[in-house]
């Protein structure tokens, strides 16, 4: 899918969020990678096998 040099994460890598972003919607609230995941502004996923990758904002410390 990707011809990037260096290619792009694959979608189950652990580094998958590094690939480029092919399209923006920010006032949708998401982009689309170069591997193919949805990214949401709330730090979801979406894989493109269908997984859901839950929001996983670091916590802050009080």
């Amino acid at each position: 899918m990707c011809c990037h040099q260096p290619h792009c994460p694959a979608p189950d890598a652990l580094d998958r969020e590094a690939a480029r972003t092919v399209a923006s919607h920010p006032e949708q609230g998401w982009s689309l990678l170069c591997n193919g995941i949805v990214v949401f502004e709330d730090t979801g996923e979406l894989l493109p096998d269908g997984r859901v990758i839950a929001p996983h904002r670091p916590s802050t410390a009080a």
